[in-house]
């Protein structure tokens, strides 16, 4: 059963990186083609100036063709009456008019990117599903686990995104996320083991960590539109530049809920397991800070007025304490080395 898992995991993945592939075409098509139609207009304006210098000689060329005209019809007329009983020329079959060709629609390889993307949304909501199946819990007790989840979270996220947002340069960056996050999940072991006694809360266990997977989700499409607001002088993009400093914003509001509750239930389930609300641990410190980061990022953006490069560096700084409380037990240990 686990080995027939991880064949989705594995099939989520390569579709993963097919969608991320054709985003990226489509995205550079769409910026190419704006150069073509610049590059076109100056031939278009230079028309009408060859138009007016060749206008004078037309008009002298035309006088003198209206006199040679007017003789060839007189003489044509004439000969046309001593004609009147001549042979009646013969008529040819009509030929029927073609039917005008129907052009067809090109293929939106750009909906086939989204159809790949929600093809792995449910791949890897059936390997959580099917998880959770064998081991008889919460598949979130590891990093193997939460890797997955925390996938699924920035798929979830990023065709939520699309939707409302209509971005796809958006999804290449979550996309991009995403597939390094499988990869990783995939390289770590996916054995079911005993849970130790800390982990054996299965309802503060979810509600924690599942807030945290949802919050890290959001914060990933938050990250996204930060990064691609920073790196827009560069890509040259049609799109407004205020657009992915809106959709950044837009995304951290829907990331601090969850986060915040994360660190409430995290409390709660800390105190059931260790007998006290709060120990400073390293993973407890960082989830702290990052919800500081984006405290602050909220508090700059709607008291402060902060936009664009200050609140861009601001994101990207949250998510990459995001990561940290997520990986920070390799380095620091801690109450949650057992996670690893």
């Amino acid at each position: 059963m686990l080995s027939f898992l991880e064949t989705l995991l594995y099939a989520a993945l390569v579709l993963m990186v097919l969608a991320l592939i054709i985003d990226l075409v489509v995205v550079t098509s769409q910026n190419r083609a704006p150069r073509r139609r610049v590059a076109a207009a100056p031939a278009k304006a230079a028309a009408p100036e060859v138009a007016s210098a060749v206008e004078p000689q037309a008009t002298a060329r035309a006088g003198a063709s209206t006199v040679a005209t007017a003789v060839v019809e007189r003489t044509v007329d004439e000969l046309a009456e001593l004609d009147d009983e001549a042979e009646e020329p013969v008529r040819r079959p009509a030929v029927p008019a073609a039917k005008p060709a129907v052009p067809r629609a090109p293929l939106n390889i750009g909906t086939l990117s989204t159809g790949f993307t929600v093809v792995a949304c449910v791949l890897l909501t059936g390997y959580i599903i099917g998880r959770t199946i064998v081991t008889g819990r919460s598949p979130l007790t590891n990093m193997h686990e939460y890797g997955v989840a925390f996938v699924w979270a920035i798929v979830l996220a990023s065709l939520v995104a699309f939707w409302r947002f209509r971005v796809r340069v958006l999804s290449v960056v979550a996309l991009a996320v995403g597939a390094i996050m499988l990869a990783y999940a995939l390289s770590v072991g996916n054995d079911v083991q005993p849970l130790v006694p800390a982990l054996q809360n299965s309802s503060l266990l979810t509600l924690h960590v599942g807030f945290a997977i949802l919050g890290s989700g959001a914060a990933c499409v938050s990250f996204a539109g930060a990064a691609l607001y920073l790196a827009y002088p560069k890509l040259h993009l049609k799109i407004a530049r205020d657009q992915f400093d809106d959709m950044g914003y837009k995304a951290a509001i829907v990331s601090y809920p969850p986060w915040t509750l994360m660190l409430l239930f995290g409390a709660l389930w800390a105190n059931v397991a260790w007998g006290k609300y709060w120990s400073w641990d390293p993973k407890e410190t960082a989830a702290l800070v990052t919800w500081l980061i984006y405290t602050a990022f909220l508090h700059a953006r709607v008291v402060r007025g902060w936009r664009g490069t200050r609140s861009s560096w601001l994101l990207v700084i949250a998510f990459v304490a995001v990561l940290f409380t997520l990986f920070g037990n390799y380095f620091f240990g801690g109450l949650h080395s057992y996670a690893s």
